[in-house]
């Protein structure tokens, strides 16, 4: 890492910040948990420099099980009969960057179990990471990059539901469906800061969209040939964006469905892959290795939905609205398919995979992607036909977090691709979640069956 970072060790980094943010006493060490929250601890910096010197750094195992509420589930022996265990985290390199969103001075720092002498098996990013070192071993460098969709908010909610964002300007609500560069200009304040504070945080993030629904904006993130890092960059993004918009008057969420009449939010990541030559894997011998890795995606594609959909909004996505797939599908330059082949030549040839919400765990959406892929290029079989050919093409994928979840369980490609104690683990946490969820009796049942 230490040709990434511009830092010999930890050591100085944490020194150099210390000498550049005197106001800063705390620091922020956070990991993302199985349903893409953060979790950490608030270090004091002078303890952080103990732990950057090789002081050891340990959290609850269980953290990163955490329901999307919190709380915990018994899952296997975890959580309840296995004491509660700490496990050691390390402190992520060139992850050390100031806060500029909250009201007083902080500092934030990526901490991982990757890389440490105990991983957890079901940490995201360890399981990303895995499936990188296996393809690192193969001679396949995976070059990756995210884009964003995201809706802003007023910041008062009225009865519960959000309300459209207010145009700074005029005060009227933003309440049009448009992709108008105007649009960029009325919130160019609450947009500019939000990349300026990505690209503190070392996120490349540089193309701002205005989407098609009201309040909508999509940011698009550099090309990256560090997988983890392209993750890394998604994951802090939507930390950091949030905390921009609030700063506003407006929330930002990466909801992937918040309005049924208007069009999701979702993640679409671009992944090319390169020999240890440079040369694009994907376009050789006349691009069948890449169609032999869309087959692959579109194969495990109905068996990576609670990865993609990660909760139960996320399933009102598909086949609504516009550029939203209800089967796995593929075309050129075709932006209803899943899996798009966007123009390129042979050196960025690249899959763009377009099903996962927006509010999906970066670390395993490309996980499930690159497995996809792998899976692929040593199946060597042809996709089916591309949208281009045949509108009608296309394979079912579930619709539903129980019905996927039962999809993935028991896949062995699954299984053996993101590690069978991971697909256990994720599984019985998305079908409990859902069940969670599920008890609540809403107006909408008293409407109905009262």
């Amino acid at each position: 890492m230490t040709s990434t970072t511009g830092f010999p060790d930890l050591l100085s980094e944490v020194r150099a910040f210390r000498a550049r943010h005197p106001e800063v006493r705390y620091v922020d060490l956070i990991s993302l948990d199985i349903p893409g929250h953060f979790y950490g601890k608030r270090y004091p910096i002078d303890m952080l420099e103990k732990v950057a010197a090789g002081s050891p750094l340990k959290l609850p195992q269980n953290c990163v099980l955490l329901g999307a509420q919190g709380g915990l589930f018994p899952i296997g022996d975890y959580c309840f009969n296995d004491g509660d265990p700490d496990a050691p985290r390390r402190l992520v390199p060139g992850t050390l960057k100031p806060v500029t969103w909250e009201r007083e001075p902080l500092g934030q720092m990526l901490i991982t179990s990757d890389g440490t002498a105990a991983p957890i098996e079901f940490e995201p990013r360890e399981v990303l990471a895995r499936v990188l070192q296996r393809l690192e071993r193969r001679g396949i460098r995976p070059v990756v990059a995210f884009e964003l969709e995201f809706y802003l908010f007023d910041r008062a909610l009225k009865d519960g539901l959000p309300q459209f964002p207010r145009d700074p300007a005029s005060g009227d609500a933003d309440d049009q469906p448009n992709m108008h560069i105007e649009r960029l200009s009325r919130f160019s304040d609450v947009l500019r800061e939000m990349v300026e504070t990505a690209n503190a945080q070392g996120v490349d993030a540089n193309v701002i969209t205005a989407e098609l629904g009201p309040g909508q904006f999509e940011i698009n993130f550099a090309h990256c040939d560090d997988g983890l890092r392209a993750a890394d960059w998604a994951a802090l993004f939507c930390r950091s964006t949030r905390g921009v918009a609030l700063k506003h008057g407006l929330r930002a969420s990466f909801m992937s469905k918040p309005y049924l009449h208007a069009p999701g939010s979702g993640m679409h990541v671009h992944v090319s892959l390169y020999d240890p030559a440079g040369n694009n894997l994907l376009a050789a011998d006349a691009q069948r290795p890449l169609r032999h890795a869309v087959a692959g995606c579109l194969a495990l594609l109905p068996h990576c939905m609670p990865v993609f959909a990660a909760n139960h909004n996320a399933f009102r996505r598909y086949g609504a609205m516009v550029n939203t797939a209800s089967r796995a599908s593929w075309g050129f330059e075709d932006r209803d398919a899943c899996i798009r082949i966007p123009e390129s030549d042979a050196r960025n040839l690249r899959i763009e995979h377009r099903l996962a919400g927006a509010d999906a765990n970066p670390y395993l959406v490309l996980a499930a992607i690159l497995c996809g892929m792998e899976h692929g290029l040593d199946a060597a079989q042809e996709p089916i036909a591309p949208l281009n050919e045949d509108r009608g093409s296309g394979i079912d994928f579930p619709k539903d977090m129980l019905g996927a979840v039962a999809a993935m369980r028991g896949h062995p490609a699954i299984n053996e691709g993101l590690g069978a104690e991971f697909v256990m683990v994720y599984c019985e946490n998305k079908r409990q979640d859902h069940l969670a969820f599920l008890q609540e009796v809403s107006a909408r049942e008293y409407r109905w069956f009262l």
